[in-house]
């Protein structure tokens, strides 16, 4: 297979003030949440201006892909496109057809399974691509990579670099966070079910392994966004600081693994609504960093690329199936409101 160009697919995010609410109506798009719902969740943007940080996280990454390609003489012409905002997707990918591409290998900032993490951007590009039409080019999705070292290293040092910043008592504890899910998505049937849980706990333990053995650790949800009456994966951060607080616990090391970059969800729900929870609860708290554009993970994106174009040998930590392109049936969308 040839490929000829590389694009980088993410989640979007408001730049202004005034994109926010358009922007969350597109991340709702399809399930009825309420007005007054987004307005809500509004205010955490306002909190930080109006903008979210992952676009600015994006051309950082970007730029640091196109510099590692070029040092390592891979000639892949680059491009990023959104799910939820601007550069949207489909514009994308009009621009790469434009451009004369055939086919190219799409990078998703998602380490994981599951159907918002993996499979819809699956659903993005052949929405993308339909719209486009004639001649929009094939976009093949990399792999996943929550055990590849470029994502765990970066995590176990960032790790290492907040426990450092504790007293290091005896009661301290190690709190890997990630995205919350619905729990019958959680659970889902068939080839895939339960492989999102199963690759976070997995990464949790490869990066306690390395970055503090000595340390008991959890691993826990942050970020629910659903109907209260929904049942998603518990416990929430929140909840669980509070009940290790009852338990003794003095001190929190908080690693959200479950993320590639610093952006809203970690800086709202991690650097304010748990610090917040922790100060009030008298524990000490650091939380560590995300990989970001740390060198490691940005060698890790052409070594996933290198994987496809030259034969390279796949670089992995874990022992749990990884796939190139997804079983059929896998990660089903969750029923939206009417939806039967």
């Amino acid at each position: 297979m040839v490929y000829d160009a590389f694009v980088l697919l993410s989640f979007g995010g408001p730049e202004k003030p005034d994109d926010v609410m358009p922007f969350l109506r597109n991340v709702v798009r399809g399930r009825g949440v309420p007005e007054e719902r987004l307005a809500a969740v509004a205010e955490h943007y306002m909190h930080f201006g109006g903008v979210s940080p992952i676009n600015q996280q994006c051309r950082d990454l970007l730029a640091a892909v196109q510099a590692d390609f070029s040092a390592n003489g891979l000639d892949l012409p680059t491009y990023w496109g959104n799910r939820n905002w601007h550069p949207m997707l489909e514009d994308t990918v009009a621009q790469m057809r434009d451009d004369g591409v055939t086919h190219a290998l799409g990078f998703a900032t998602s380490a994981y399974g599951g159907y918002s993490s993996c499979h819809q951007y699956w659903e993005d590009i052949d929405r993308a691509r339909a719209k486009v039409g004639p001649g929009a080019p094939q976009i093949s999705k990399l792999r996943q990579f929550w055990d590849h070292p470029g994502f765990v290293g970066p995590h176990v040092d960032a790790v290492r670099q907040a426990w450092e910043k504790l007293d290091r008592r005896a009661g301290t504890r190690l709190v890997f966070t990630a995205h919350s899910i619905p729990v019958s998505m959680a659970q889902s049937a068939g080839p895939t079910g339960g492989r999102y849980t199963a690759q976070l706990e997995e990464t949790a333990r490869l990066v306690a392994a390395q970055a503090a053995p000595d340390l008991s650790y959890d691993l826990v949800w942050q970020s629910r966004s659903g109907p209260p009456q929904v049942p998603w994966l518990e416990p929430d951060i929140n909840d669980h600081l509070a009940a290790l607080a009852e338990k003794g616990v003095t001190d929190v090391v908080v690693s959200p693994i479950g993320f590639v970059s610093d952006h809203l969800e970690v800086l709202w729900d991690l650097d304010n609504e748990a610090l917040e929870t922790a100060k009030k609860l008298g524990l000490g708290y650091a939380r560590a960093a995300t990989p970001n554009v740390d060198p490691r993970f940005v060698t890790m994106v052409r070594h996933l690329v290198e994987e496809r174009t030259a034969g390279r040998a796949q670089e992995r930590l874990g022992t749990l199936p990884v796939w190139d392109n997804c079983p059929g049936g896998c990660c089903p969308a969750p029923l939206r409101r009417g939806s039967k």
